[in-house]
């Protein structure tokens, strides 16, 4: 392999300072002021604000884990056969129609989804016309964790498709070929020939996918009952506006950006082996 010469060196180092940079500026020195400030409480240097978290906040922490795995499990669970679907079929309409969600805000996801879910809303009634559910009977996800994980969903499958059909659309036809030479049907070529091959590219797909719900804040906001438990944004969101508590705003910012750092930890340790 040919060394790289030092002018060589010296222009790739020029031409990466602006990418980190702004890394540096726009999201290290938050995160240094944010740890910091997480660790301070009445001007001494303490864990008080991680005990608060865990005191007042921790069960809305497994909560908002509880939902972006749900969200990310059923994002993946249709998103897979969709994308291998359209990989190995023309489907014009059908990709037109996963790209719709791409072009609605998250706040008029939410507000549809409140409505589409709820004890008595849209899909009850649609149910009640195909008789599969009677006149008084009443849904009751549509506003809890399940619900709350259909929605983000619903949110993230068209980007989710859009990532894994570039990612299927790589696979080399010959492999697909040779598979539906020896008989395998659709479901077999996806499972056996594309996802297999497609892996670090699915990896990198859900770590986005998780770190976004992880972090989602219109949809909880809009489909929130107002009681019982929340997602972590809503938390840190009315701890800082209502409370003006940046110690402990700060140190639920923390604990967010662990649980997303955990996903990305698995990806690079999985894509550098």
């Amino acid at each position: 392999m040919p060394r790289v010469r030092p002018v060589e060196q010296l222009l790739w180092w020029m031409a990466a300072v602006p990418a980190t940079a702004v890394i540096l500026v726009g999201f290290g020195v938050p995160l240094l002021q944010s740890l910091t400030a997480s660790l301070v409480r009445e001007g001494h240097l303490t864990l008080a604000n991680y005990a608060l978290v865990y005191r007042l906040y921790g069960q809305d922490v497994a909560y908002t884990v509880l939902v972006a795995t749900a969200g990310l499990t059923l994002t993946f669970g249709a998103g897979i056969p969709l994308a291998g679907y359209l990989r190995l079929h023309h489907a014009g309409a059908i990709e037109f129609l996963l790209k719709v969600p791409l072009f609605v805000p998250f706040v008029v996801v939410g507000h549809a989804m409140r409505i589409f879910l709820a004890p008595r809303g849209t899909l009850l009634t649609v149910l009640h016309a195909m008789g599969l559910v009677s006149a008084d009977a009443s849904l009751g996800f549509g506003h809890g964790w399940l619900g709350l994980a259909v929605a983000l969903a619903w949110k993230h499958l068209a980007l989710i498709v859009l990532l894994l059909m570039g990612a299927f659309r790589a696979v080399d036809e010959s492999y697909l070929e040779a598979a539906r030479g020896f008989g395998a049907s659709t479901l077999r070529q996806i499972w056996a020939v594309l996802v297999p091959m497609a892996a670090p590219s699915i990896a990198l797909a859900a770590v986005l996918a998780l770190t976004s719900m992880l972090a989602s804040f219109s949809i909880p906001l809009m489909m929130s009952r107002g009681s019982g438990p929340q997602m972590l944004m809503i938390d840190l969101y009315y701890r800082f506006g209502q409370h003006g508590d940046f110690g402990v705003a700060s140190a639920i910012g923390v604990v967010s950006y662990l649980l997303a750092s955990g996903a990305a930890y698995y990806y690079l340790r999985a894509v550098s082996r």
